[in-house]
């Protein structure tokens, strides 16, 4: 890999996905399944071939390709190659799933945003001209990742990228997962992208996806549904979505917004004092915004188990951010309120 310009990870994609060689696997001992709730239909996808990726032609000359966790897309133009991302796990098979459609090489590489999951194998597209929202350029610039090379053009809000008779509209709507996390939109395909903020068929990740301003987070969604796609890509998992998807998600999250303020109304705080050290601050907060989000976490995984999959598995970490959410960044802050 580093000969072809990628410097090697430490530890193989394949055992960080639980697809270990047979002589690791040997070495591993056993571990029993954790038990879960079986994947609702809503959740499915394509079976992923033996190469280990899945490519489809996803509109005229856009292609899809996926390992089952992670996604990226290109558009084949006369004049080459754009590239959106490039997620490690898949690696080099992006490249072979290129070469099965055509002969030219990637010259237009596009960042949808700095993390390295999603663009960890950027340095794989040699000689392309590479693009992003001004804010990764400080970002890759501070985590000196030969990976991800720094972009060579960047834009503040809105840039349209014309390849011949192709455009792709890149925009940027602030920040919401990540500091310039973008919207891909392809208008003649009717296809958009947007990484690490709706997930079809699945709850978002832990933490709403682990992102770093919630509230721009969650109006990422309906700005989503301003653009007329028929497609979506959302970076994550089983299967591209549709705009019922992007609905869906706000549905569930909505709800969960919803229990998350009336727990931090309801929630008796006089149990914590019973359950823990009364002389341990930290041990006290800790249990009561634990308590809080358990509590409403329980009254939304029934309603959602068999509509989205992993319901049962993240919405206890999505409620804990979204009661802290509620505190710190709308000022709903139950009984840490103003004092009388």
């Amino acid at each position: 890999m580093a000969s072809a310009g990628v410097a090697a990870a430490t530890v193989p994609a394949a055992s960080l996905l639980g697809r270990l060689p047979a002589a690791a696997a040997a070495a591993v001992p056993a571990c029993p399944p954790a038990k879960t709730a079986p994947v609702p239909p809503p959740a499915k996808g394509p079976a992923i071939p033996k190469s280990g990726y899945l490519i489809q032609e996803i509109a005229e000359r856009t292609f899809w390709v996926t390992d089952g966790l992670y996604q990226m897309i290109f558009l084949a133009t006369a004049e080459g190659v754009v590239a959106v991302d490039a997620p490690p796990t898949i690696g080099h098979n992006i490249l072979r799933a290129i070469a099965t459609v055509t002969k030219s090489p990637v010259t237009h590489a596009v960042y949808s945003h700095h993390h390295a999951d999603h663009t960890g194998a950027m340095a794989l597209y040699q000689g392309a001209r590479r693009y992003a929202q001004r804010e990764v350029t400080g970002l890759l610039r501070q985590a000196r990742d030969r990976n991800r090379p720094l972009p060579h053009v960047t834009f503040a809000d809105r840039l349209d990228l014309k390849i011949g008779d192709d455009r792709v509209r890149l925009a940027y709507h602030g920040p919401n997962h990540s500091p310039g996390n973008i919207f891909v939109h392809l208008p003649a395909q009717r296809v958009l992208m947007l990484v690490d903020v709706v997930f079809p068929g699945w709850v978002p990740f832990a933490y709403l996806a682990e992102s770093q301003n919630i509230p721009g987070w969650l109006e990422a969604p309906a700005q989503a549904l301003d653009y007329p796609f028929q497609t979506f890509v959302g970076g994550h998992l089983t299967r591209l979505g549709t705009r019922q998807d992007v609905i869906i998600q706000q549905e569930y999250v909505a709800d969960l917004k919803a229990q998350a303020a009336k727990a931090i109304d309801t929630f008796n705080v006089e149990k914590v004092y019973k359950s823990v050290d009364p002389h341990n601050p930290w041990a006290i907060f800790r249990a009561y915004l634990d308590d809080v989000a358990a509590q409403a976490s329980a009254e939304v995984v029934p309603r959602w188990i068999h509509r989205l999959g992993g319901a049962d598995v993240y919405t206890p970490a999505n409620a804990y951010q979204l009661v802290e959410s509620l505190r710190i960044d709308y000022g709903h802050l139950g009984p840490f309120g103003i004092r009388p």
